[in-house]
């Protein structure tokens, strides 16, 4: 990079610099430089000089603008300065109408009026269901851990497998709304939300952080299961790819090409890593909590899975407005896809419940799991206007939404006393 003293060394050398643009006001180092070459008694061999050496001058411009030209933000970014620089005469305040949920020029600074209020909701609910990790008491989780007759083989396999699986899969969300669906979403009340979202998924990867090393298990045992364990390995993968389509900085939307790579995005993610992928562990874990066992863990799920319910809510609002401002991405090509898709994630997540249970356990085995998950790709395809691809399935665990809609109070309070603080009441000792 050049400093101060080069430019003003590179502005010296050519002198015919003036002589073509003699009204542009130049510092005075140069204008002395110009006055002197002006006043030479021999002016004729100065100038043929300066034509006959031009070799300095293109080679300092050719050496100066390739940083300069890459320096600019992406294309994909544009939609986030709108409105950042804004001239007076230009200013202009945004309008529902103007608001969209993709490929919106609008300034994304302004976050009212709301014109998707539904958006806003889910913020206050997500901020109105917070908690953390540490509130959760696993004494009895360790204590039933540590005894030699506490679980069984097949139950420990499943706690291990679980944490593996959801330490992992967490990070996968995170990472995905923060490189990914955070840049390409252009509604400011949507990005509030996908805020709150994101800092919940840091929560949750906490939480089985906290009850991994709250019960002593090898930390590199579980956390490189989604390499090493073919069942939680092929979840991942699954979804990884979906990542890797969208979260160049590069990518930006505005094509039906690339608007169509977000949707299916939105589709891997919400309808079915979040929506489908989820179901068979937090069933399995929940499970054990009904009958007194691992309760700590269990209660640390239970918070999880009603901030995961919301959040698929919130990813298929979002799927369904998108189609509803852009029906030509919603074509028979996208709908088939899209179809594929849930089918794809519904088969990946019986085969790892039938290699989380090969026997049963906990009053279910693998093809009450499967049925229960075909339920759940009923309503996801569903929820997204497409039909139903397992006619019959029913739910055979009614008891996993009754948890779902228990409120977070009622746990809270009656299981332990925990001591909240405001922001006055903190000490910032």
């Amino acid at each position: 990079m050049l400093s101060w003293d080069d430019y003003n060394e590179e502005e010296k050398a050519p002198v015919q610099v003036p002589e073509t643009t003699p009204a542009v006001v130049i510092d005075e180092p140069v204008i002395a430089t110009v006055t002197e070459a002006q006043a030479a008694p021999a002016p004729a061999p100065v100038v043929e000089e300066a034509v006959a050496a031009p070799e300095p001058a293109p080679v300092e411009t050719a050496a100066t603008p390739e940083p300069v030209i890459e320096a600019p933000a992406p294309v994909a970014d544009e939609a986030l300065q709108v409105g950042a620089h804004l001239e007076p005469e230009s200013y202009e305040r945004v309008t529902v109408d103007q608001k969209a949920m993709i490929n919106c020029r609008a300034d994304l600074n302004q976050l009212v009026p709301f014109k998707y209020d539904w958006a806003w909701q889910k913020y206050l609910d997500g901020c109105a269901n917070h908690w953390m990790p540490q509130e959760v008491n696993m004494t009895a989780d360790i204590a039933l851990w540590k005894s030699e007759d506490g679980l069984t083989e097949d139950e420990r396999v499943i706690v291990k497998r679980n944490l593996g699986f959801f330490s992992t899969a967490d990070s996968l969300v995170a990472n995905n709304l923060v490189l990914a669906i955070y840049r390409l979403i252009t509604n400011p009340e949507c990005r509030q939300y996908l805020l709150r979202q994101a800092f919940e998924e840091a929560i949750h990867t906490h939480a089985y952080q906290y009850c991994i090393e709250s019960l002593g298990m090898d930390e590199g045992e579980i956390f490189n299961m989604y390499h090493e364990i073919p069942s939680v390995a092929d979840k991942a993968s699954w979804a990884l790819k979906y990542t890797k389509e969208i979260q160049d900085p590069r990518f930006t939307t505005g094509t039906v090409e690339t608007d169509k790579t977000l949707l299916k995005n939105l589709i891997a993610y919400y309808c079915v890593l979040e929506g489908i992928f989820f179901y068979c562990g937090f069933t399995q874990i929940l499970s054990m909590g009904r009958r007194n066992k691992m309760t700590g863990t269990s209660e640390q799920f239970q918070y999880i899975l009603r901030d995961e319910s919301m959040h698929v809510n919130f990813g298929i609002d979002v799927i369904n407005q998108i189609k509803l401002e852009n029906p030509h991405l919603w074509d028979q090509e996208m709908q088939e896809l899209a179809r594929t898709m849930v089918l794809e994630g519904t088969n990946l997540e019986i085969a790892y419940a039938r290699d989380t249970m090969p026997r049963g356990v906990l009053g279910m085995n693998a093809n009450m799991m499967e049925e229960y998950l075909q339920f759940i790709a009923n309503r996801r395809l569903a929820q997204i206007g497409l039909a139903e691809q397992y006619p019959g399935a029913k739910n055979p665990f009614p008891w996993m939404s009754e948890i779902m809609d228990l409120k977070k109070e009622k746990n809270f309070f009656e299981t332990r006393v925990t001591e909240y603080q405001t922001g006055g009441a903190l000490s910032w000792d």
